[in-house]
C-alpha cells in the first residue's frame, strides 16, 4: 500500500494564511502621522540600507563559495599555497570600516537631534516653527492600568483620551502612580517611559487628523493588555470646542477623587473632568497627593542642606488609611515624616492626621 504524499498546495496553505494575517496589520511605525516619528522611521530606513550594504554581498558570496568549491566541482582551482591577497583584504577591511564611520555618525547627529527633551525646531519638513506658536503642555500620569492626562493650560483632565491639535507642538511631562510603565503613541513619536517620583519629556507633533493608537509598551500586571486609549488629532477650532465641551460636561478632579481613580482597575471607559485641584500633577509627581505626608522635592531640599536630624523631626504619619482605600489593607502599613521642624515653621509643617508619636 502506498502512502500519499500531499500536495505542494496544501504544504503552502500556512504561508497563505500567516500572509493573509499579516495582511490586516497596519505598519504605524513605518508610515506615522508625526514629524518626529517620521524622522524615527527614516533613521530606521537608512541604518538598515546602510548594514544590507555589507550583509546582502556576505550572504550571496557565503553561497556562491558553497557552490563552487563544493567537492563535486572537480573544475574549481585549488590553491594550497594561497595565503594572501591586498585587494581582498582592502575590501573586506574598508567597507565595513566605512559603514561603522556612517552609522557612528548618523547615530551621533539623531540621537541629539531626535532627544524627547529636545523642544522642536520644526513643524514638519521644510516647515519651520512659527515664533508665535507656544506649545501644547499635557502631563501624563500612568496608573494602574489607565492613562490621566492633564491640560494645565485648559484647567481640565481626561482618563484614557489625549486630544491635541494638528500642526502644533506638544510638550508631554511624564510620570506614573505606582510602578514603571511605557507611553507610546507610535504614529506620534517613540516610547518614553513614566517612573513613579520622577518626570521624563517628550516633545512631538502631529501633522496629520485622525484617530490614533496609545498604549504602555512596558508590561505592569494584570491590567496591561488593555491599558490603551485614543488619540486624537483635531484642527484647532475643534480642539478649542473639545476643551469647552469638557469644561462644561466634565466633572471635578479633587485630590480625594484622584485617590480613588488611582486603585487598580481594568478596562476603564474615557473619562472627563471640567476643573482639576490646582498642583495636582505637582502633587503625583512628588507623591504627597495626601494631605498628610511631606513631598518629595521638600525632603530633597532637607537634604541638599545637610538634613535637620532627629531633633528636626515634628511627627510621623502613617499611609493605613491609604493602602485601605487603594485596596491594600492585608498589608502592612508604614510609617514616614509627615512634617519636620524649621527656623521658620517651628511647629511642624502643616496640621497633620494619623500622627504616630517619636
Amino acid at each position: 500500500m502506498s502512502s500519499s504524499k500531499p500536495s505542494r498546495g496544501l504544504l503552502l496553505l500556512p504561508l497563505f494564511a500567516l500572509l493573509a494575517l499579516l495582511g490586516g496589520c497596519q505598519a504605524v511605525v513605518m508610515s506615522p502621522s508625526g514629524d518626529i516619528a517620521a524622522q524615527q522611521r527614516d533613521l530606521i530606513i537608512i541604518s538598515t540600507v546602510l548594514m544590507l550594504i555589507i550583509i546582502v554581498p556576505v550572504i550571496i558570496l557565503t553561497l556562491v563559495f558553497a557552490w563552487r568549491y563544493r567537492a563535486a566541482n572537480t573544475e574549481a582551482k585549488y590553491d594550497p599555497e594561497w595565503h594572501h591577497s591586498t585587494v581582498v583584504e582592502l575590501v573586506i577591511w574598508s567597507a565595513p570600516l566605512l559603514i561603522i564611520i556612517a552609522l557612528g555618525a548618523l547615530t551621533w547627529v539623531s540621537t541629539h537631534k531626535l532627544d524627547p527633551y529636545r523642544p522642536l525646531d520644526r513643524i514638519a519638513e521644510g516647515h519651520e516653527l512659527p515664533t508665535n506658536v507656544k506649545p501644547l503642555t499635557v502631563e501624563v500620569v500612568a496608573l494602574d492600568w489607565k492613562w490621566l492626562f492633564l491640560y494645565p493650560e485648559q484647567g481640565i483632565a481626561t482618563v484614557n483620551e489625549l486630544v491635541a491639535p494638528v500642526n502644533r507642538p506638544i510638550q508631554f511631562k511624564i510620570t506614573s502612580s505606582t510602578m514603571m510603565n511605557s507611553f507610546f503613541i507610535p504614529a506620534l513619536a517613540g516610547q518614553v517611559y513614566a517612573m513613579p517620583g520622577m518626570e521624563t519629556q517628550l516633545h512631538a507633533v502631529i501633522n496629520k487628523a485622525g484617530v490614533y493608537e496609545g498604549f504602555s509598551a512596558n508590561y505592569s500586571g494584570a491590567g496591561f493588555s488593555d491599558m490603551r486609549f485614543k488619540f486624537y488629532g483635531m484642527t484647532s477650532a475643534d480642539f478649542e470646542n473639545w476643551v469647552q465641551q469638557t469644561r462644561q460636561g466634565g466633572g471635578e478632579l479633587t485630590r480625594p477623587v484622584y485617590l480613588k481613580l488611582e486603585q487598580p482597575s481594568e478596562k476603564d471607559p474615557v473619562r472627563r473632568y471640567g476643573s482639576v485641584a490646582p498642583d495636582l500633577y505637582d502633587a503625583i509627581l512628588n507623591r504627597c497627593v495626601e494631605t498628610n505626608r511631606m513631598c518629595i522635592k521638600d525632603m530633597m531640599a532637607i537634604d541638599a542642606k545637610g538634613g535637620l536630624g532627629t531633633s528636626g523631626t515634628y511627627n510621623l504619619a502613617t499611609n493605613a488609611t491609604t493602602r485601605v482605600r487603594l485596596g491594600l489593607a492585608d498589608t502592612s502599613a508604614r510609617n514616614y515624616v509627615g512634617a519636620v521642624c524649621t527656623p521658620g515653621n517651628p511647629v511642624g509643617a502643616g496640621v497633620l492626621d494619623n500622627r504616630v508619636p517619636l
